[in-house]
């Protein structure tokens, strides 16, 4: 049945500039709330005797609900629509992180924990949904590049100005840098409604299970768990890679460099969004780049191989957003959502356990480059399927 038209007409360049800030602002907190973790677990585990297990989940525990949640995000945008999800999905991550500064023993941060992965998954895919309704079919790659370089961008700060500008300015306490970064999203959550476009609403309400005979689900799945697996991996192994050559002394500014190579990735994409995305040829090269810097890491030493690493997490961070820009293009705003979440529950179950993977065989052979070469030897095996990726829109 076509689709309902409206508020059809041409925005206005503050409309698409409100738009835009907003798109940010949520691709901010895809990950700012993740990643304020590890640089805050030293002061939590010590204020609340946790173990190394437990300070780890800090982390790990949001990611693997990054997976977990994509179903929920899917089905409310099939029943509330995805502005509504989105705000809704805000909100929860927003009580979630701000229940972690409040958590006066281990149990209740962990559930804490949990709730503000289960928010940040269901913003996921209600992103995506979204571009369709606000923006017009011209400029759905240059929306996914903006919320993409607000996500990454927060990758950067979260980690990057927590400990240096955050907590000095709270009398160095975990629990209140948490609020001071929890806190403002409520009032992104309400800004969301600002813009009064909503093209192209189903009359019916959609499907929101993954459709798994679509190719693209899988596909797309399967090729987002070679960026996330890289990248998340190298971020948990680089500590104990540097340790093992003896070279623990450059841990602090490899890892600025590898993270800030995100945020490049993400500029040059809102240049080059409107050229590259929806084009197998550059996904084809990101991936095999992402590879080569892969292989660049374990064979060399020293700045070599932080630079190897920088130059993989530049190519990761490209091919996750010329991915993740693929389903509004491709599929009907009706679908864009249960697309997208099938999209991140492969791969965010895949960033999740085959590093994993990787970090078992590196304790039995106790060489921490095969959890590396777990990780490469999985992007070799799902680097076929961009050749037959199917690049074309469905009729809606």
């Amino acid at each position: 049945m076509p689709a309902k038209p409206s508020g059809h007409g041409q925005a206005s360049r503050f409309e698409l500039i409100i738009i835009a800030s907003l798109l940010w602002l949520a691709g901010a907190y895809l990950r700012v709330p993740v990643l304020v973790a590890p640089a805050l677990a030293p002061y939590i585990a010590d204020d609340l005797a946790l173990s190394q297990a437990l300070t780890g989940a800090l982390t790990t525990l949001p990611i693997l609900m990054l997976a977990v949640g994509a179903m929920p995000g899917s089905l409310a945008i099939s029943r509330i629509g995805p502005r509504h999800t989105l705000a809704l999905a805000m909100v929860v991550m927003a009580l979630g992180s701000t229940a972690r500064g409040l958590a006066p023993e281990t149990v209740s941060l962990l559930l804490a924990s949990t709730v503000m992965g289960l928010g940040v998954a269901m913003m996921q895919p209600a992103l995506p949904a979204l571009l369709p309704r606000w923006l017009e079919p011209r400029h759905l790659a240059l929306g996914s590049a903006i919320y993409m370089n607000g996500m990454l961008t927060g990758e950067f700060i979260g980690a990057g100005i927590t400990l240096p500008v955050i907590m000095p300015l709270v009398d160095h306490s975990w629990r209140l840098t948490l609020l001071a970064w929890s806190l403002p999203a409520l009032a992104v959550a309400a800004l969301l409604y600002l813009p009064r476009r909503d093209r192209g609403r189903p009359e019916r309400r959609p499907a929101w299970l993954p459709d798994w005979r679509n190719p693209l689900t899988l596909k797309i799945g399967l090729l987002l768990g070679l960026s996330g697996s890289l990248f998340f991996g190298f971020n948990a192994y680089l500590a104990a890679l540097l340790a093992q050559r003896g070279e623990l002394d450059i841990l602090a500014d490899a890892l600025f460099c590898y993270n800030l190579a995100q945020v490049g990735a993400s500029l040059v994409m809102l240049k080059m969004a409107r050229l590259w995305v929806g084009r197998r040829s550059v996904i084809l090269v990101m991936a095999l780049a992402a590879l080569a810097g892969t292989v660049g890491a374990m064979v060399f030493e020293g700045w070599l191989a932080i630079a190897s690493a920088t130059f993989m997490s530049f190519s990761a961070g490209v091919l996750l957003i010329l991915l993740v820009a693929l389903p509004p293009l491709l599929v009907s705003a009706a679908e864009t959502g249960r697309l997208s979440a099938g999209n991140f529950l492969v791969g965010y179950t895949l960033a999740f356990g085959v590093p994993m993977l990787g970090g078992v065989l590196a304790d039995v052979s106790g060489d921490i480059r095969h959890a590396l070469a777990v990780m490469l030897a999985y992007g070799v095996l799902v680097l076929p399927l961009i050749l037959s990726l199917d690049l074309n829109r469905r009729p809606s």
